[in-house]
């Protein structure tokens, strides 16, 4: 990869800054909103530890925690950059709002936990999902409850596709419950909900405080390379500071790779956004290693499995024609903020 200063002076070259250290000149202010998962932790990690103003960012980091409400600022222009799933990018594409995925971040994110008596119900049936459940209703008389996001969530689509597509799951067997991110752990928790939809680093909370409750499968396992989160900047700012959009890229891509390969570094970063003073350090950085998340910025190696995404979430009722995809993706701006960033 690269390190700092072969990245500073690649983007200094690239850019024409001349002699002058980016962190010398006035820094460019860039308004990056986020939904509070781990896949848009590398974005943590570039805002919490120097990289963006060294590089001459100034960056103004904004919490959204629906997909809905971020594409609404998004689109209303209080936003340059959108740390999101990619779904709500390309049905914000679709409807005519100028914005391309400049960079991914993250696939999958997110993992199925159970309960007590539903995590025995797997461990009784080898982990198959359909006669869990049977046998779950069978014995406590009723379908089991289980919570997840809204419907359109990249976690959401996951769960009804393994459901119903890996698991064979009896739809007569399973309540499903639509719930926001922090309201399935605290439900799982308390015991409200026999299963749930987790995303991390709840997944590796919950089952640290109160080990009855299993993970029974991961992102992978429940939609295959299934993406999680995407960079997404909009048509204005492309146009404007197209390079300054590259230089974010770079950055975003070593950030990435500390995220994926030192999660004790990034963990702090990560803590001070995700962690809201109740989660320790050591957790954040054992979910930033969790097999439920996989960190990719290559937007080559999402393009296939956006396009299952968005076609089962056609059949999922979330939509009535599924978002097209072409031009979706901006390669040529990151394979060029790769070149830069590399030292090219």
């Amino acid at each position: 990869m690269f390190d700092r200063r072969t990245f500073l002076a690649a983007s200094a070259g690239a850019l024409g800054l001349g002699a002058p250290p980016l962190a010398a000149q006035s820094a460019l202010a860039v308004r990056v909103g986020f939904v509070p998962v781990i896949g848009a932790s590398a974005l943590f990690v570039l805002a919490g530890d120097g990289s963006a103003r060294a590089a001459g960012l100034n960056l103004t980091l904004s919490k959204f925690d629906s997909g809905p409400n971020a594409i609404q600022a998004f689109a209303s222009g209080t936003i340059d950059i959108l740390v999101i799933g990619v779904a709500p990018v390309a049905v914000a594409r679709s409807r005519g709002f100028e914005t391309l995925v400049i960079s991914a971040a993250a696939t999958g994110g997110s993992a199925f936990a159970a309960g007590p008596v539903l995590a025995k119900a797997f461990a009784d049936h080898g982990g198959d999902p359909a006669k869990a459940f049977a046998a779950f209703r069978s014995a406590q008389g009723r379908k089991a409850k289980l919570g997840t996001l809204p419907p359109g969530g990249v976690p959401t689509v996951a769960l009804h596709h393994w459901l119903w597509k890996v698991g064979k799951v009896d739809r007569a067997d399973v309540e499903i419950a639509n719930m926001g991110i922090e309201v399935v752990q605290q439900a799982m928790l308390a015991g409200a909900i026999d299963g749930g939809t987790l995303l991390e680093p709840s997944a590796t909370l919950v089952t640290e405080r109160d080990p009855r409750i299993r993970r029974i499968v991961n992102s992978p396992g429940m939609f295959p390379n299934i993406p999680g989160v995407v960079v997404a900047a909009s048509g204005a700012f492309l146009k404007s500071q197209a390079q300054a959009a590259e230089r974010f890229v770079g950055l975003f891509v070593q950030a990435t790779e500390i995220v994926a390969k030192d999660p004790a570094r990034a963990a702090p970063h990560v803590l001070a956004v995700l962690g809201g003073g109740l989660v320790a350090e050591a957790t954040i950085a054992r979910a930033l290693a969790s097999p439920a998340v996989s960190y990719v910025n290559d937007p080559r190696a999402i393009r296939v499995a956006t396009e299952a995404l968005l076609a089962y979430q056609v059949e999922l009722g979330d939509f009535q024609r599924a978002p097209s995809t072409d031009g979706l993706f901006d390669q040529a701006l990151y394979d060029r903020a790769v070149k830069a960033a590399a030292g090219r």
